[in-house]
């Protein structure tokens, strides 16, 4: 049997493991960036439908996954939809590993910017110019970027080298609530600014007409894998840990909310802050759909000069952001470590292998912020294929069965109703209607090009790098499901796998 002697101390651990694997940098770092390049108010209408219908059922489904299995995603998909499926498990921890690559590197930008704001940086009076040359300084200098990557891996890997009790959980109990604290205090303060209304109302006005534009709703269904974990592997892997009697859909449902609930506040912070800090109106429009991958380094380093004791607070607010930055690092690089020890190796040989391959990846995204946007393209919508293949496993297992003998136990206090099994069952048309409708439009935008294997945001890259990885699956397929040891039996629980 594989070695899965570890577990959560308690449910609050899991938990805030859980919700600090969700509130990352994804809801601090991207949905405001994303929010605004896609018209703030008709892509935060389809980010919330995307939350209830992709988000949400596909957590409890891949918790479904970990529990009834014991083992990490290669593993998972071997046992719980048959040995000829394992590619899809491979798959999923591919996607997970090729976002944790640039991950670390954006982690390091949040280390970098706390050293800065305790150096004193950031003084009273400086402008959005300055700030924004800070910005560019810096991620023009390959050997600061690289070495804060370097560091975000190194303490990441020192967690995860202590274990889940011992580590994850401990690190996440502290994270997770100075973090909430410090981003209300972020937007209470943003919030109060002169034209800062102007910011709400770009972020909440519906703007119903642009919900007709496929990007937006790609986007949406992106983000929302992104931010939430849906699709990561991650669920699949902290389920592994978690005790029998587990409130499944309680569990997920608090998830969801919850990184909903960061990124709406993140939202409120960031955007109100450009327009109030911006010279012009325009100024500020151009900001916000400019999809700037440093707008929130650059606007909140600033927001920060506004406040009494502005230094301070710029220094823990992003020495908090570090930390949700880490807090999210830690399931990625769990994702690979399960993976590994369900495959023999003990936690620290596999902790040091993903950890120094981590780095070693990671150094082209440290390097260009070109490439890291590439990154987050192309995995990013990756995700919504892994959410694919773990609706195709339920549908394999069985969703209604999935539904009243693992999700709604007798000891679960939340039921889900059969709304659930729709959503799982229409994951298919979600995927083809939402990616089909924007490749289709993508063809027409870019038609000399849309095929180019290296432009930054082009379909073709999409397609030529999925190959790869997909063409890696297949061809490994057997050898991994045979390297994966056993985990428990899905149907009598006597350690053996369905194959």
């Amino acid at each position: 049997m594989s070695q899965n002697k570890e577990q959560w101390g308690s449910r609050m651990g899991f938990i805030a493991a859980a919700i600090g694997m969700a509130i990352g940098t994804g809801n601090i770092w991207r949905f405001p960036r994303v929010a605004a390049a896609n018209g703030g108010g008709p892509f935060v209408i389809a980010w919330t439908i995307a939350l209830f219908v992709w988000a949400i059922p596909l957590l409890m489904g891949e918790m479904v996954m970990g529990r009834k299995t014991g083992l990490g995603t290669i593993g998972a998909f071997r046992d719980f939809v048959g040995k000829k499926y394992t590619w899809m498990g491979t798959w999923i921890a591919v996607v997970c590993l090729g976002i944790m690559f640039y991950y670390s590197v954006v982690m390091g930008w949040c280390v970098k910017y706390f050293t800065l704001a305790v150096s004193g940086a950031f003084q009273p009076g400086i402008s959005i110019t300055e700030t924004e040359a800070i910005w560019n300084v810096f991620t023009a200098a390959p050997s600061q970027t690289i070495l804060f990557h370097f560091l975000s891996m190194l303490i990441a890997g020192f967690i995860i080298y202590r274990g889940v009790s011992g580590g994850i959980e401990k690190a996440s109990k502290i994270m997770i609530p100075t973090l909430f604290v410090l981003l209300i205090l972020a937007v209470i303060r943003s919030l109060t600014l002169p034209g800062a209304m102007q910011g709400l109302e770009y972020l909440f006005s519906p703007n119903l007409h642009m919900l007709g534009n496929p990007t937006i709703w790609l986007e949406a269904f992106t983000q929302a894998a992104w931010s939430t974990g849906a699709g990561w592997g991650f669920i699949i892997t902290y389920a592994t840990y978690t005790k029998m009697k587990e409130d499944v859909a309680g569990n997920c449902m608090i998830m969801g909310f919850g990184d909903n609930l960061g990124a709406l506040i993140a939202g409120m912070t960031v955007l109100p802050a450009i327009y109030a800090l911006s010279p012009t109106a325009e100024f500020a429009a151009d900001a916000l759909s400019s999809g700037n991958t440093g707008i929130t380094f650059i606007y909140l380093a600033q927001l920060f000069t506004k406040m009494p004791a502005g230094g301070a607070l710029a220094a823990i607010f992003f020495l908090a952001m570090a930390i949700s930055a880490l807090s999210s690092l830690l399931p990625m690089i769990e994702v690979g470590v399960r993976n590994l020890m369900d495959m023999g190796f003990n936690r620290s040989k596999a902790t040091l292998s993903i950890v120094a391959a981590g780095f070693l990846l990671g150094i082209p995204s440290a390097y260009s912020l070109a490439f890291l946007d590439n990154q987050d393209w192309v995995w990013g919508v990756g995700l919504l294929v892994s959410g694919l293949f773990v609706a195709f496993a339920l549908m394999k297992y069985g969703v209604e069965k999935a539904r009243n003998k693992d999700i709604n136990t007798e000891w679960a206090d939340f039921k889900v109703g059969k709304w659930w099994s729709t959503c799982i069952r229409l994951f298919p048309v979600f995927f083809v209607v939402v990616t089909g409708w924007w490749f289709m439009q993508a063809i027409s935008w870019y038609p000399g090009n849309w095929w180019a294997p290296f432009e930054v945001f082009s379909a073709g890259t999409i397609i030529f790098q999925w190959a790869i990885v997909l063409v890696f699956a297949f061809l490994t397929n057997n050898w991994l499901a045979n390297r994966v040891g056993e985990g428990r039996d899905i149907t009598l629980g006597n350690g053996k796998g369905l194959m």
